[in-house]
């Protein structure tokens, strides 16, 4: 299809995330229905779960199968696509692409928040691109949803019983005496550790996986191999390329958690 490099990288990414596509197609003439039928049979992760030949049944298989998709056409007799549209509650409502033989629904079809609009006879590379316009959009929708879990989990975090609450650290011939509570942030530098408060920064001689051992890790994690986060002191999480995502503290310093420690994320969320 010609697609750049960087657009075929995060392609692939996205049909890893999002196995299948899940489509309910609705036209009352079989011939499209067989059409459409061949051509998504060419897509990589789609899988048709009902084909429906007007409103009522359309309607109906959206409620039962929640389908990720749903190829309506507009001109259906006992009722047209907007209206078969109207009938579905807002919850149940997949994303939606809109067929017609005629440009004249165009417009309204994107006012009715369709994501596309497909002239028929249906066009091989126009469908293509709506399928992919669809896995990305469903991928966005995964990584919110992902997005809040992960805050929602890490506010759930309770501070659990430590024998050790603060650090000692030699600096400029002086013992400092660090509360835990106050680290916002630690980053390896070499053989030390840079520790980052709300009080200043202070380097400590030892490994950052020696030290996050020591750290409550109901109140520390590890977003890169060499950055450790109080997530007490996490504002946001923003989704970036190749899976990573840009952890926002309360300060405004922004800190990459790399894509490694991001699976290992998703995996304890998908394991509650």
């Amino acid at each position: 299809m010609g697609w750049s490099p960087q657009i075929e990288t995060r392609l692939r990414e996205i049909r890893m995330m999002i196995p299948q596509i899940d489509v309910v197609i609705a036209d009352e003439e079989a011939v499209v229905r067989d059409r459409l039928r061949l051509l998504l049979a060419e897509e990589t992760g789609v899988e048709i779960v009902a084909e429906c030949s007007n409103a009522i049944q359309t309607i109906a298989a959206v409620k039962s199968l929640q389908p990720d998709l749903l190829l309506l056409d507009i001109e259906m007799q006992d009722a047209d696509g907007f209206a078969a549209l109207n009938r579905i509650a807002q919850e149940d409502l997949p994303i939606v692409i809109l067929t017609s033989v005629s440009h004249q629904h165009a417009m309204q079809a994107f006012e009715a928040r369709a994501l596309d609009f497909l002239l028929k006879p249906i066009d091989e590379r126009r469908l293509h691109a709506a399928i992919e316009r669809t896995r990305a959009e469903l991928l966005k929708a995964h990584d919110r949803k992902l997005t809040h879990r992960i805050l929602d989990l890490l506010a759930e975090a309770k501070t659990g019983p430590q024998t050790e609450r603060r650090l000692v650290i030699k600096t400029a011939g002086r013992v400092v005496f660090v509360d835990t509570n106050e680290i916002a942030w630690v980053e390896a530098a070499g053989n030390y550790v840079e520790v980052n408060t709300s009080g200043g920064r202070y380097l400590l001689r030892e490994g950052i996986g020696s030290l996050s051992k020591r750290l409550d890790p109901n109140e520390f994690v590890r977003i890169h191999r060499s950055i450790i986060v109080n997530v007490r002191n996490i504002k946001e999480l923003q989704p970036c390329n190749r899976g990573e995502y840009l952890v926002v503290l309360r300060d405004g310093k922004q800190l990459s958690c790399s894509r490694g420690y991001r699976a290992r994320l998703q995996e304890l969320i998908a394991a509650q």
